[in-house]
């Protein structure tokens, strides 16, 4: 029984599973990075810090450590998520909102339009619009609505997982409103309208 036991216990250590999960912080970093160049918000520049001279003798110490460690720890390491964002669709579907987001700014800035709590846009306030230019408006924030959701889901296609295209929506989500520039209409998660 014993035996038994034990050989047990060695095959339920010898299994490894794969989880494959919804890497969130990249999602996060690749959603602001599309929204940044959307709205052409170049990121500000940051001096480097200074790097702190090693003596010889502590690189060689560090290099040991590592060493040691890579000996005691399997070298089977997972590689920092990341999430590809580059395919023919997302390039036209970033290059489609890049153009409509001149027509769309004024309209942001006015109040307008909004950021609903599911990242897609509502126009908030028709009657402020000029009766000429609400159809435009209209049309502008359905055609926006429509890329997001196409972007999503391309995101999704190009990770080769579908099935994330709705984490990704929501990652997006937060990430438009964090990301809307002063005196923008945000929606909050509870449904309360703010302005940045």
């Amino acid at each position: 029984m014993k035996t038994l036991s034990l050989l047990v216990a060695l095959l339920l250590t010898a299994c490894v599973t794969i989880n494959i999960y919804f890497p969130a912080a990249a999602a996060e970093k690749a959603a602001d990075e599309i929204i940044k160049d959307i709205q052409d918000l170049k990121p500000e520049k940051t001096e480097p810090k200074p790097k702190a001279s090693l003596t010889d003798w502590q690189i060689a110490a560090c290099r040991l450590l590592e060493q040691s460690l890579d000996a005691i720890i399997s070298s089977a390491r997972a590689d920092e998520a990341d999430l590809t964002i580059d395919s023919a669709d997302i390039r036209q579907l970033r290059s489609a909102m890049e153009s409509r987001f001149t027509a769309l700014q004024p309209n942001y800035a006015a109040g307008y339009i909004g950021i609903q709590a599911d990242g897609l846009l509502v126009v908030r306030n028709i009657a402020g619009i000029p009766l000429k230019d609400r159809n435009q408006v209209t049309k502008l924030v359905a055609a926006e609505n429509a890329d997001r959701q196409q972007l999503y889901q391309a995101i999704a296609n190009a990770n080769g997982h579908p099935d994330w295209a709705g984490q990704i929506k929501s990652t997006f989500a937060g990430r438009w409103a964090s990301n809307a520039q002063p005196g923008w209409w945000y929606q909050t998660s509870n449904g309360i309208w703010k302005q940045r």
